[in-house]
Formats: C-alpha cells, sequence, structure tokens
C-alpha cells in the first residue's frame, strides 16, 4: 500500500516527497531510469558525496557522475529484482522509507530520505536495509529536481562515532584477553532507563526469519534498535545486554556481527546458552540510558 503523502497542505514539501519516495520506488522496482531522469539536473551540474557508511565527514568520498550513478541505481534495482519478487519489493520499499524532514530556504531544499527495516527473500531470507541520504534540491524550470546527495550516511548519524556521555570504563579497568565484544564495567549516569524485552528474529506478522545465527543475529539487533527509537534511543545509550544463544558454539559467530553493531565503550554483557522458542537461535534483550 502507497503511504500517504505527509505534507498534503504544502505543495513543495509534497512535490519533494512525491519525487524523492512514491516516484522514485516505483521506477526503481521497474528497473525504468527515464521514468526519473527528468528529476535531476543537467549532468555537468550534479555532485554526489559517499559517507561510506561513517558519520566522520573526514572519511566520505567524493561519489560518481550523473551516468555513473544512474548504472549503479540500474544495478541496484536488477540485484533486488532477481531477489525480491516485485509487488514484494515495492511494498517494502514504502514500508522502510520515510521522509519527513525538508527544509526548504530561497529555492534549495535538503530533504532527509531514511531507510531501516527488512524485506523478505525469495528463498525465504531477508534482505536489511538500514541507511539514510541528504538530497540537495532546487527549484528549475518549474519544478524541484535533484542537484546532489551525501549518500550512504549511518542511520542514525551518530550510532557509532563514539563513547556516550552517559556511560564510560572506569581508569584501569581489564579484563581477559579471551574477552569478547564488552566492556568489563561501566560507569553509567542515568536520569531515566530504558528497558528493551528480549528481542529475536521475528518479523511483525510473527514468523521467524533466518537459518543460520548470523542472519538472526542481524535482525535480532534491528529489532533491538527499532525498540530502543522508540524511547529516544540509540545502540550508543545501551549500558547492558543480555543475550541467549542455543548453541554456545556459534558464539564467534554472534560475536562477528554483534560487534558490527555496537559502538564503543561497547555495553557490559552477559551470554548464556538457553533453549529458546523453536526456530530461534539468538535472544537479546537491552537496557539503556536515555539522554
Amino acid at each position: 500500500m502507497t503511504p500517504e503523502n505527509p505534507f498534503p497542505a504544502d505543495p513543495d514539501r509534497a512535490a519533494i516527497w512525491t519525487m524523492l519516495v512514491d516516484r522514485d520506488i516505483t521506477a526503481y522496482v521497474r528497473n525504468e531510469w527515464t521514468m526519473v531522469e527528468a528529476d535531476y539536473v543537467s549532468a555537468s551540474e550534479f555532485m554526489s558525496i559517499d559517507a561510506r557508511t561513517s558519520s566522520n565527514p573526514d572519511s566520505w568520498r567524493a561519489g560518481g557522475n550523473l551516468a555513473a550513478y544512474r548504472d549503479s541505481w540500474s544495478a541496484g534495482s536488477a540485484e533486488l529484482s532477481a531477489a525480491v519478487p516485485a509487488d514484494t519489493l515495492e511494498a517494502g520499499l514504502r514500508e522502510v522509507t520515510t521522509l519527513r524532514d525538508i527544509e526548504i530556504h530561497e529555492g534549495n531544499a535538503v530533504a532527509h530520505k531514511k531507510l531501516d527495516g527488512t524485506i523478505r527473500r525469495r528463498d525465504g531470507g531477508v534482505v536489511h536495509l538500514n541507511w539514510q541520504t541528504l538530497y540537495l534540491c532546487r527549484q528549475d524550470a518549474g519544478r524541484w529536481r535533484i542537484r546532489g546527495f551525501i549518500g550512504r550516511l549511518p542511520n542514525p548519524m551518530g550510532d557509532r562515532s563514539g563513547a556516550s556521555h552517559a556511560k564510560e570504563v572506569p581508569a584501569h579497568a581489564t579484563q581477559h584477553v579471551t574477552a569478547g565484544p564488552y566492556s568489563p564495567v561501566l560507569s553509567v549516569r542515568a536520569d531515566r532507563l530504558v528497558v528493551v524485552s528480549g528481542q529475536a528474529a521475528i518479523m511483525p506478522d510473527g514468523s521467524i526469519v533466518g537459518d543460520d545465527v548470523e542472519e538472526q543475529t542481524h535482525l535480532t539487533l534491528q529489532n533491538c534498535r527499532r525498540q530502543l527509537a522508540f524511547a529516544g534511543c540509540t545502540l550508543s545509550d545501551v549500558v547492558k545486554v543480555n543475550a541467549y544463544l542455543t548453541d554456545m558454539a556459534t558464539w564467534d559467530r554472534f560475536n562477528s556481527v554483534y560487534r558490527s553493531y555496537m559502538p564503543e565503550p561497547c555495553p557490559v554483557r552477559t551470554v548464556v546458552g538457553a533453549a529458546l522458542l523453536d526456530g530461534l537461535l539468538v535472544e537479546v534483550e537491552m537496557w539503556a540510558v536515555a539522554r
């Protein structure tokens, strides 16, 4: 189902939303660049920046020209379409896409487009989508057009940018050399605690996704992150994690995924082997400090 345009009383923002969400998704699923070609300024004026999934601008790099972006856009469409049925892909992209923040000033605009969620593949697995793009737009010849963008930004920004002021590892704290991605002890300053119940690789319809611990850990941590966001927190605010594995032999594989999500200083953590609901390989609960 197509989401409603959130700017019904604002023609400019409504037009930008239609361009960046409605029209872009339809064209992407059909792999028809001609549907959106007129939404871009001339090739000589276009510029993009690749944030490389980093919150640190020092690591960002100049992106390709408009032709290179078109080719990348088309290749990405073809790859996703091969893995996901067209109707599922379009519904999924609309479900995981959010565009509510658009700043407009003297004929220029910055639009914050965010993706966060999963789409089910034909083979029963899921595609993980989590990033954001800042689109730079301008009014040109009576319509809004895209003059450039900063793409592959983390969502949310700052999630892995460093230590939270609400938590820190005490000076001289140490642990054994075989320790995983966790802190031995944290000093926490808390005005409000946020507690997330055990999350697992369960989709909104109640189905369990993932046949291996890596895939289930990805979706489990994304579900944790989503619950934290409801309370105004990110993974940077997490101070305590309890994780449960049906098979402790998957410890290293769980850690390899977990490490990619959790910013420093890592939360204190306990991992135990446990009997979980049928089909589940991992479950994670979190405690966080709201700032």
